[in-house]
């Protein structure tokens, strides 16, 4: 039979997709129902606030997503407390534990996260169209040519938005912006590609921008040449799309992870509070993957114990998190994004038991 820790890794797995779905559906509704000649006209005034209004991306926009949070931390807590081994009152009772959602702290810790998923969301993709605008003012580019980088142009098949840098990050954007100005610069090509260490094999230095631009960049500087500004624009809009679909990889995966292990921390506080017992009884272990994948501060916390509920283990860079995911503390995106670790809680049911029947 499957472990708890498998099972909820089976559950974040199944339900990150949706998500993510969620978040990619949200950013194409702005898309779509922007009407960009506000834009165009604040643009032009150079009204960069203005501009960004005009595009409404508003927390409402994100709703569906505090819902899909909400979901993941009841499938969550209902996974978690089916796995509690037996619980017994002082008296010696057993007590039945069941799933409480409605609990007043529960639904406070969900409510609080999905504002905070969401306001996090809102503000950072504003903060990206910034950039964006600004990126443009600086390239000598037309309030036109910049409405299309941020939302994208209409498909004649779907007639749908598509393309546009809506729902990349500040750093993505800024990763597409440097792209731009080495591929601009034939002067600079080479420092588009990096020699790998140990096959001696060119590869990119930005690994969103697609393999088939490794043979465009190398072609262009066998031949001593530069790129013309279309293969520029292909290789920066093919960058900007991966980036924006990594993101929504990202939030589905982050988002759910938290939910899920937020909901294993309430499963056990309730049971503590039901059974009557101490939280001193509780001991939690982080566990880390252990593979190259796992970030360095997470591979010191791997097997360190707390004990109690609410003492928080501490990584390396200061960020203090109760379980993985946690950002209750003020914990960062590099101590909770895309993290894979759990926390492993030792409850000694049996102890409590014997301390009922004075033994």
């Amino acid at each position: 039979m499957a472990t708890l820790h498998q099972q909820l890794e089976a559950l974040i797995d199944k339900l990150s997709p949706e998500m993510e779905r969620l978040f990619n559906e949200a950013i194409a509704r702005i898309k779509n129902e922007t009407v960009v000649a506000r834009v165009i006209e604040a643009l032009e005034r150079r009204d960069v606030d203005g501009a960004i209004e005009a595009l409404h991306i508003e927390s409402e926009a994100f709703a569906p997503l505090k819902e899909a949070l909400r979901q993941a931390f009841n499938q969550g807590g209902i996974l978690t407390v089916g796995d509690m081994p037996r619980l017994f009152d002082p008296a010696g009772a057993r007590i039945l534990l069941r799933w409480d959602a409605s609990n007043q702290r529960a639904e406070a810790n969900i409510s609080t996260s999905g504002a905070q998923m969401v306001t996090g969301i809102v503000e950072t993709t504003k903060e990206a169209v910034r950039q964006t605008i600004l990126a443009g003012y600086e390239q000598g580019k037309g309030p036109a040519a910049i409405g299309v980088d941020i939302v994208g142009r209409i498909s004649r098949v779907t007639k749908l938005r598509t393309g546009g840098m809506l729902g990349a990050t500040h750093d993505q954007i800024g990763y597409v912006e440097n792209a731009r100005a080495i591929l601009s610069d034939p002067a600079r090509l080479r420092e588009f590609l990096i020699k790998d260490s140990e096959t001696g094999e060119w590869k990119l230095r930005y690994s969103a921008a697609g393999k088939p631009s490794i043979r465009t960049v190398l072609k262009a500087i066998r031949e001593g040449k530069g790129l013309t500004p279309d293969q520029v624009k292909k290789i920066t809009d093919d960058m900007t799309n991966r980036y924006v679909k990594k993101r929504g990889e990202t939030i589905g995966r982050t988002e759910t992870l938290m939910a899920v292990t937020a909901a294993k921390h309430e499963a056990y506080l309730q049971a503590l509070n039901k059974a009557g017992r101490d939280e001193s009884l509780v001991t939690r272990r982080w566990r880390a993957v252990g593979d190259r994948k796992t970030r360095h501060s997470h591979m010191i916390l791997n097997g360190q114990t707390v004990q109690g509920m609410d003492t928080p283990f501490q990584a390396s860079n200061g960020d203090m998190m109760r379980f993985p995911g946690d950002r209750s503390l003020g914990a960062g995106a590099s101590s909770v994004v895309n993290c894979r670790c759990d926390c492993a809680y030792s409850f000694d049911f049996a102890e409590a038991y014997a301390r009922s029947r004075g033994r």
